[in-house]
């Protein structure tokens, strides 16, 4: 499972800053706005102490860790979807990621310029939901108008995902985030809206989860912003860019918001993360790895890293009768070493 993350904000917040400390790839940051006139993508290793520990003890010849995406596009205005500035453009190339990182700035610097001219981060994050939500309806009304006739014909589905994406709709209008009316929605309908294949075919910016990054110091970050993103039914980081960027803060929150956890394969050849989301069945889990060994799944081998690492070596643990076979029930914990038994 990959994950990639959509890195958004207005011009002039750190998110080329952010993107440089995390890829560490040399890309054009200045002190102007439109700096980024085309999305940098850059591949990230997941920080994971257990591959370095697991490979020793298996002697792998190499580290296969997981690793996530990162998009970053050219700051967005207010007006970006009435062709201000450059942004808009652009939020195409994140339409497919797992989730957004709103970059927002909450540090003073008269040196650097704020493109509204003034610091007020709680004024910005409506600047970039409300772009991000006249993105999608513009997403939407296409897709209403063929809905509406296939509707008319008397299909159930389709009537019934008329009138969601209409409700969607309504609220997006409202200001409303279509990560929180979807929730709604299923509660209201006792539907699975969420994982619908007409959701996922709409793939809506603002029905990703986010993460706002405050890009400052503790201090700069009021309980009033807080309580905001609270509200939006969001999280944060607080994080200075100016010092430092904490890698394994910002992925283990990404990982936290998607419900998303890591097991581990090792022997001589690698050792190896596999990313899976929180709840899956050992099946599912080897599928991951390849779609037959889904397919085809027997049982699996397994045991906590560290209860492998106390004791040395696979064949200690199965000695000691510590290797668990597993069926197709089985719901896979972060930090599973497994080995899959297939047909």
């Amino acid at each position: 499972m990959k994950l990639s993350i959509g890195i958004v904000g207005l011009p002039n917040v750190g998110k080329s800053t952010l993107f440089k400390a995390l890829t560490e790839q040399e890309i054009n940051i200045a002190n102007y706005p439109f700096a980024t006139i085309d999305p940098n993508v850059g591949v990230v290793v997941v920080p994971d102490e257990r591959l370095k520990k697991l490979a020793d003890l298996s002697h792998s010849q190499k580290i296969v860790p997981a690793v996530v995406e990162f998009y970053d596009i050219a700051g967005l205005v207010k007006g970006a979807n009435k062709g201000e500035g450059l942004g808009n453009q652009f939020l195409a190339h994140i339409r497919e990621v797992s989730t957004i990182v709103q970059v927002v700035r909450c540090f003073e610097n008269q040196e650097i310029i704020h493109v509204e001219n003034g610091i007020d981060p709680a004024r910005d994050i409506e600047i970039i939901n409300t772009e991000l939500i006249f993105k999608d309806l513009e997403t939407i009304e296409k897709r209403l108008n063929k809905l509406e006739g296939e509707a008319k014909t008397g299909d159930k589905q389709k009537n019934r995902e008329w009138e969601a994406i209409k409700k969607i709709r309504d609220g997006l209008n409202k200001n409303i985030l279509a990560y929180n009316l979807v929730d709604k929605i299923q509660r209201e309908s006792a539907s699975n809206l969420r994982d619908s294949a007409l959701l996922k075919e709409l793939s809506l910016l603002t029905d990703k989860p986010q993460i706002y990054l405050l890009n400052g110091k503790e201090s700069d970050v009021s309980d009033k912003l807080k309580s905001k993103i609270k509200e939006l039914n969001a999280d944060y980081v607080v994080a200075d860019l100016s010092q430092s960027v904490d890698l394994n803060l910002l992925i283990k929150k990404a990982y936290e918001v998607l419900g998303l956890i890591s097991f581990l394969t090792t022997g001589e050849d690698e050792t190896r993360a596999w990313t899976i989301k929180k709840g899956a069945k050992a099946p599912e889990a080897a599928g991951v790895i390849h779609t037959d060994f889904e397919n085809k799944f027997i049982k699996a081998e397994v045991i906590d890293w560290q209860k492998l690492l106390e004791v040395g070596s696979w064949n200690n643990a199965k000695q000691r009768g510590l290797i668990r076979l597993e069926g197709r029930e089985y719901e896979v914990q972060d930090g599973d070493v497994m080995v899959i038994k297939h047909g």
